[in-house]
């Protein structure tokens, strides 16, 4: 008996814009890497921005912060498919995989963990003109270590290790990402509706 009137077609068409806002920012970020190949924290800055937005267009639907908790891991799934499908299949589509051996580090006369190796292939001992980058030391390989890369011969992808590059697995974990995404908005629109018509609408705090 009782309760708050609330306009049911509202909430609906709210929710659908929320979907379809989550949809926007996979297609959006994912076009943003493929136009911007070499430039990768383009489509970083891009997908960061419209996750978080996300987070907040599922709070102020739900009326309660903790939906967005759970938005954390899906939108970790589709920033990073949708940032790194188009280059790596780049790389699958045209890169040329080369066995290589590292001879110098950048960071050995310049400091820090911003890692820009010298390679030479192992076949004919030929110095390649592109670096190969790793940022951080945690796990970085050292001078002398060998390493299968995949290069793009057209200098617009940045080299990859061979075993990174997995175009399909990045484009799976995106999909996934969106499809929990959605069922996450529908149960925002869900029981924000009920919220609603409680007339719990005073708070965005971790409300259940």
């Amino acid at each position: 008996m009782g309760g708050y009137a609330v306009d049911t077609g509202r909430m609906v068409r709210l929710t659908l814009w929320v979907v379809l806002f989550g949809w926007g920012t996979a297609a959006v970020t994912a076009g943003v890497s493929y136009l911007a190949l070499r430039w990768v924290a383009v489509p970083i800055v891009v997908g960061t921005v419209l996750c978080l937005a996300f987070g907040m267009l599922l709070i102020l639907l739900h009326r309660a912060a903790w939906i967005a908790l759970l938005s954390l891991v899906p939108a970790v799934f589709v920033c990073v498919g949708a940032v790194q499908y188009a280059p790596e299949a780049a790389l699958q589509a045209r890169g040329v995989r080369e066995s290589v051996v590292i001879v110098a580090d950048s960071v050995a006369e310049t400091g820090g963990d911003n890692h820009r190796f010298t390679l030479r292939t192992t076949d004919g001992g030929e110095e390649l003109e592109e670096r190969f980058t790793y940022n951080g030391n945690l796990g970085a390989p050292d001078v002398g270590d060998r390493l299968e890369v995949v290069r793009d011969p057209e200098g617009v992808v940045p080299m990859e290790e061979a075993d990174e590059v997995d175009a399909a697995g990045r484009l799976d974990g995106l999909i996934g990402g969106v499809v929990a995404w959605t069922l996450l908005a529908v149960l925002a629109g869900r029981r924000g509706y009920r919220r609603r018509r409680q007339g719990k609408e005073d708070s965005l705090l971790l409300s259940l």
